[in-house]
């Protein structure tokens, strides 16, 4: 039986300055954006060719307060052209940190959650 993670909370406090940041800035796919009720709202975004989502959005029972989520980590193909990128669009993001398992880029979301980009050594 395959496991599969699809979609991870990140907590925000303000669902409509996220969208704008992980769409117009960061590059992510805007699936779904559903008002439920007056105390529900569901927003589902995916990075481009991610077979993971992200969730945001109101009343949605999450326990950790806006800004302070640091574990994801998302595997890119070239971290200079992320880097380039991001920054191009606006985001603040930490220059290439290289090491012997990877080199790593990090921004923050503008609650600061904090996010890592991993370009993958050439393993022999």
């Amino acid at each position: 039986m395959d496991w599969k993670i699809e979609l991870i909370h990140v907590p925000v406090s303000d669902v409509d300055r996220a969208i704008e940041f992980y769409v117009d800035k960061v590059g992510f796919n805007l699936d779904h954006d559903q008002r439920v009720t007056d105390d529900l709202r569901f927003v589902q975004l995916t990075p481009p060719g991610s077979a993971c989502s992200i969730a945001i959005g109101q009343g949605l029972g999450a326990t950790l307060a806006p800004g302070s989520l640091d574990v994801i980590q998302v595997v890119i193909d070239d971290a200079d052209a992320a880097l380039e990128q991001l920054r191009a669009k606006g985001v603040d993001a930490e220059g290439v940190d290289e090491q012997a398992w990877g080199r790593f880029v990090t921004f923050r979301d503008p609650d600061g959650n904090r996010w890592t980009l991993q370009q993958l050594p050439a393993w022999r």
